[in-house]
Parts: structure tokens; C-alpha cells; sequence
């Protein structure tokens, strides 16, 4: 009976246990809904722990042996909550890492680099509570330049997706975070199937530059993975380029022949050069052209083989090398002179070659190759052999016979460089450690990156003092270098534990000498931590020079990761490092003499590079015209007046 009653009291108890523990249940399952759909639509977050290598107060002061046995632990956590841990091997866990950081870019050997990328930290993370999702499209959009250029004072410097609203492809952009592997293919740039090892970067360079603002159009998609079937129909060690080449060679002409060719010749530094290239591929991709590049011994081992299973490297042998430097050839087989044939008597033959100078101070003849006339002349040409120095492309959006195609291909227009820039220069495995091991060292522990880009041209008519008072005076009216405190020498406790990075590329030593002294000696006024670096100082440029093109290589990739980008008026350096970077620097303007310009600096209107010498005439009238002023879309350069660039915000200028 005891036990009877008993059973029915405890009975009682649980039924009043099981009612709470239900209206517990109803209360608790909205909250656990939403925090399964908020892991559901949770991102892959990694973590890493950087290399500690920057010296806050004097980063000359000695060397300093970095003895810890550091590795890399990449920590994914999944959406469902488990963890996996994978080790990285780091390839400076024992490296003795020295105070000044031109050693890194200085090693001359050439190993193949084959450490893991590092992966950013969940400080530089969103929360993965769905902080990405929280804010709008339009919000994202009307801070994102305050944020990536320094125009305000809070800085986050988070891998998000600013994905701007109203454009015309919207197909292509989303609300939603990408996944990693958008990221990691481009958003769809780069093709899959490519062997990752051959090309580190192409791979991991999501991990150090900030998300896309603008993914590639579906067009540009589809038009390269046509380009690169061509590619491997048409490219070196080919039975249709062999052919090609018999033909050449006989003088034969086949106008129905799949396969027709440019033929990149480099022309003065790698910045001119790296802007021709990107040009010379726009140009191959309108016209269904083969693009080959002639590299010379100066710059072997600077760029990824960037079309999957070819080769984009003219073949030694090529039977037109050796007429590569006869201006007197190169003048009688000329796009003018073909022109100027087909004017006076037609063209009876079709020639197998013509060579194209679009140099800046190459034969104004060839200029004609920005008429659309003269575009109908070409599309029969086999081979086109072309020499340039200049960023061509916006007067492809002048032409009628492309207008339509090129704005397809691109409609943000001032992310011609920002995209195909990325597909075609990707460092090689040498460049890519060179580039990771400086950056780790001295910039990915920093809360902002200044990159500081100081070109001298005329540098007996222009004292460096000059100059570096110029960059401290920019510095101080843009808000864009931290001001120095004269009067307190003691250092300020940090506010919310802030740092910041400078970055200095020149040819010189005195600009990274005297602004890290600055530092050193001075507190800041709002307490940051500052560090200065230089990855190295040739005094000179050297032409002809591999080891020189490296590091101009990494120096200009390194400027590209900045979150604020200073550079030199007129740089074709600077240009590629705005374009890869997707910024929008403030430009020192040019002085040639003792004076600083006043302004010291200006804001640069697109991100695009500028086209030093556009067409001045027109093509059916021969009157003179002002290519700066033809269409909305393309204007004059801020750092030199007569160039012009794309821009695509021109409704607000």
C-alpha cells in the first residue's frame, strides 16, 4: 500500500515535472530555430596566428631571432559547431627574421615556395552570429570607400562582400556572404581544374586582399572560358600553331584560319609593361587573338602561366625575333603603312605580319590603330606584333566596333584592371613566398596599412627633402599618416590598442629613414602604434634586371594589400598597385622643382590606371578632339591633364 501510494505520488510529481519541462519546450523553440537557421546560413571562420616581427618603437635597432617554434594552426569551425584542426607547416617557424624587412625581399634564391597561405583572424572577422547579413547593401556601399581609403577615422578592415546596389549585372551580385570557395575561384575568374600547387597565389590571394566590390560579369565569365579553349587550340606546341607558323614562314596567308596571334613586346619598366599586357589581352579577347608574351631573361619567374593547360610564352624560335629591334622593318611592315597603302591603292595581299608601336614615343602612323576603319584592316591579319607602354583600353569604349562588346564584358567600367589584372598576374610560387613572408612579418598584425608609393623623376631638379616634406604635408591635410606630438617625448598609452603599418616603396633609402625616425622619436598625438618598413632600395631603376623585376613585383603586390594608398603622379607603379588593389589613392603631384605644390596631393576619381597619350584627332574628320570629353564614362586623368580614364561613378563628378 506504501508502495501504491508512493507510485502515485511520484506519478503526480512527474506529471507536473513534464508540464513545466512542455511550457519550458514552447518557449525555447523559436530560440532554438533561429539558432539552427543562423548556423545553417553560418560562414567557414578561420584563425590563424600571425608571426610577430614588427618593432613598434625602432625596427632597425639590431636584429632579433625569432626562435619560437611557430606553426600555424588553421581552426575551421563548422556550422553544425564541431572543430577540425589542421596543422600548417610554416616555412619561418625557424627562420631567423631580421629587424630590417628588405631581407625578405632581398633572398636571391630561387626555391620553389611551397608554404601554407596564413588565413586572417576572426578579429578581422565578422561575427559569424550573422553580423555580415545585418547590414544592407546600401549601407555597405555608403561607407565602403570611407572605410578601404581613409577618409574616415573608424577603420574596419573586414573581409566582407560590398556588392553595390543597382548595377547592371545583377546577376552577379548577392546579399548573401560568399563562401569560400566564391572566393577562392574569383566569384568565378578563375577557371577550376588548375593544379593549385603550380600557382599558390591564384589560390590563396582571397585570403590577403579584401572581397571583391564588383564579382566579374557572367559575360567576362563565359568570354575567358571560351578564350581559354582557344588557347589550348591555338597556343605553343599546337599542330594549328605549328601550322601557323609554316604559313609565316611561307609568306601564306589563310583567311579562314582559326587561330590569329598578338604578340606582346615588353617596352620600358614593369609598370608600363604590366599595363600593355593587360591592354594587349582586352584587345585579344574582342578580336579572338592568341596572346604571346615575349619575356625576356628579365622577367622569368614573375607571373603564373595563366591560361589552364597552354602556354602564353612565345616560343624561343619564333622566325620574326630577330626583326623584334629593326625599326627600319618594323616601320616598312606597320599598321600606318598598311593603312596608308589601303588609302592610296588598296590592298592587293593581305600581309602574314604587321608590327603595331604604341609607345609613347613610338610612330604616330600606328596611331590609326584606334580607328575603326582600321580595325576592319586587321581582322585578317595572322599576326600582330605589337610594342606599347601605355594602358590602352578606354579607347575601346570609343570605338563603335567594340563600344557594345567591351561594355558587356565590363559594366562597372573602372574594373577592367581590377579583373583582368588578377586573371593574368598571378606572382609565381618564388614572388608569392617573397610577398606572404613580408607581409606576415611586418603587416598582417597591423589594424591599417598605409602604402606609401614615392616616385622621383626628375630627381637633380627635385630635392628628396622637397619630396618628403610634400608626403608629410599630404600626410597632415588628408588625415592620412598619424600627427606626431613635438611637445610630449614620452610615449601616450594606446588607444583601444591600435596599430598601424607604413609601408614606403622607393628607390630610395631617405623617405622610409626619416618618417620611421619621425615615429620613433615622437609619440602620436592619438597614441597608435606605429611601424615603418621598406622591403627594398635600389637607388636606381635597373632595366634588363630579373632580380630588380621581382621585387618591383612584390613591392607593387604588396601596395595592392593597403587599406590607404598614397602614390607618385604619372607612376605606371602606382597604377598597377590602385588597380590590383581596387583603391582609389590620393596622388603626390609631380614637382620639378624646390617648391611643394599646393595642394600637396589629390584624390584620384576611379580606380582605373591612366591612358597617358589617347587619340587627339578624329578618325573620319582628322579635326583635333578631346577624348576626355566624348563620353561620360571617360575623363581626364587627375595627375596628368591630357591622359583620360574610365570611370564609373560619372554621374556624381
Amino acid at each position: 500500500m506504501e508502495i501504491s501510494q508512493a507510485a502515485m505520488g511520484n506519478s503526480g510529481l512527474d506529471s507536473k515535472r513534464f508540464g513545466a519541462a512542455l511550457v519550458v519546450c514552447l518557449f525555447a523553440l523559436p530560440g532554438l530555430f533561429v539558432v539552427y537557421e543562423t548556423s545553417q546560413n553560418q560562414k567557414l571562420t578561420i584563425t590563424w596566428s600571425p608571426i610577430e616581427a614588427r618593432n613598434d618603437t625602432e625596427p632597425s635597432l639590431g636584429s632579433r631571432n625569432d626562435s619560437t617554434q611557430h606553426t600555424n594552426m588553421a581552426k575551421y569551425e563548422m556550422a553544425n559547431g564541431t572543430e577540425k584542426n589542421h596543422s600548417q607547416n610554416d616555412c619561418n617557424s625557424a627562420r631567423n627574421i631580421s629587424s630590417d624587412p628588405s631581407i625578405l625581399l632581398n633572398e636571391t634564391s630561387l626555391e620553389s615556395d611551397t608554404h601554407q597561405a596564413p588565413v586572417q583572424s576572426t578579429q578581422d572577422l565578422h561575427n559569424t552570429s550573422g553580423s555580415i547579413n545585418d547590414t544592407t547593401g546600401s549601407e555597405n556601399m555608403a561607407t565602403d570607400d570611407k572605410l578601404l581609403n581613409g577618409s574616415s577615422s573608424k577603420y574596419d578592415f573586414t573581409p566582407t562582400t560590398m556588392i553595390p546596389q543597382g548595377q547592371p549585372d545583377a546577376s552577379n551580385h548577392s546579399s548573401s556572404p560568399p563562401s569560400e570557395d566564391d572566393e577562392k575561384f574569383f566569384y568565378g575568374l578563375f577557371p577550376p581544374g588548375i593544379e593549385e600547387d603550380s600557382c599558390l597565389s591564384r589560390y590563396q590571394s582571397f585570403l590577403y586582399h579584401r572581397s571583391s566590390y564588383y564579382k566579374p560579369s557572367s559575360h567576362l565569365q563565359s568570354k575567358l572560358r571560351k578564350y581559354e579553349k582557344l588557347h589550348r587550340a591555338c597556343g605553343p606546341n599546337t599542330k594549328s600553331y605549328r601550322n601557323a607558323l609554316n604559313k609565316l614562314k611561307s609568306n601564306q596567308v589563310n583567311q579562314t584560319s582559326k587561330c590569329n596571334y598578338i604578340v606582346w613586346m615588353p617596352a620600358n619598366g614593369l609598370g608600363n609593361r604590366m599595363v600593355s599586357m593587360v591592354s594587349s589581352f582586352l584587345y585579344a579577347l574582342l578580336t579572338n587573338r592568341i596572346l604571346l608574351v615575349d619575356f625576356g631573361r628579365d622577367m622569368r619567374d614573375l607571373f603564373c602561366e595563366p591560361f589552364p593547360k597552354s602556354s602564353w610564352l612565345l616560343p624561343s624560335h619564333f622566325p620574326l625575333k630577330r626583326e623584334f629591334g629593326n625599326d627600319k622593318v618594323r616601320h616598312s611592315h606597320s599598321v600606318g603603312s598598311l593603312m596608308k597603302k589601303a588609302a592610296n591603292a588598296g590592298m592587293e595581299t593581305i600581309p602574314p605580319y604587321l608590327f603595331l608601336n604604341l609607345n609613347h614615343g613610338g610612330d604616330d602612323e600606328d596611331r590609326i590603330f584606334y580607328c575603326d576603319k582600321t580595325q576592319d584592316h586587321l581582322q585578317n591579319i595572322p599576326w600582330l606584333l605589337l610594342l606599347s607602354d601605355q594602358y590602352f583600353v578606354p579607347s575601346f569604349f570609343l570605338l563603335p566596333s567594340f563600344e557594345e562588346e567591351v561594355k558587356k564584358l565590363f559594366p562597372e567600367k573602372e574594373t577592367v584592371f581590377y579583373h583582368l589584372g588578377h586573371y593574368i598576374f598571378n606572382p609565381s610560387n618564388h614572388i608569392w613566398g617573397l610577398i606572404t613572408r613580408f607581409y606576415e612579418a611586418y603587416l598582417a598584425g597591423a589594424d591599417q596599412r598605409i602604402g606609401l608609393q614615392v616616385r622621383v623623376f626628375n630627381p637633380k631638379s627635385t630635392p628628396r627633402q622637397t619630396v618628403l616634406d610634400q608626403i608629410l604635408a599630404c600626410g597632415k591635410k588628408e588625415e592620412l599618416l598619424p600627427q606626431i606630438d613635438t611637445q610630449i617625448s614620452a610615449a601616450r598609452p594606446t588607444q583601444n590598442g591600435t596599430s598601424k603599418a607604413i609601408l614606403v616603396t622607393s628607390l630610395y633609402p631617405e623617405f622610409y629613414e626619416n618618417i620611421k625616425n619621425m615615429y620613433w622619436t615622437n609619440p602620436t598625438l592619438t597614441g597608435e602604434a606605429v611601424g615603418v618598413y621598406q622591403p627594398s632600395h635600389e637607388a636606381y631603376q635597373h632595366f634588363g634586371d630579373n632580380m630588380h623585376n621581382m621585387k618591383a613585383w612584390a613591392e607593387i603586390y604588396l601596395l595592392s594589400l593597403s587599406n590607404v594608398l598614397v602614390t607618385s603622379a604619372w607612376s605606371t607603379f602606382g597604377y598597377v598597385a590602385q588597380g590590383l588593389g581596387g583603391l582609389k589613392p590620393w596622388f603626390l603631384y609631380k614637382t620639378n622643382d624646390q617648391h611643394i605644390p599646393d595642394p600637396p596631393c589629390g584624390r584620384d576619381i576611379s580606380r582605373e590606371p591612366c591612358f597617358h597619350f589617347p587619340l587627339t584627332f578624329d578618325c573620319n574628320s582628322k579635326a583635333k578632339v578631346d577624348a576626355g570629353t566624348l563620353v561620360p564614362y571617360i575623363r581626364h586623368c587627375q595627375d596628368l591633364p591630357w591622359g583620360v580614364k574610365l570611370v564609373s561613378n560619372h554621374d556624381k563628378l
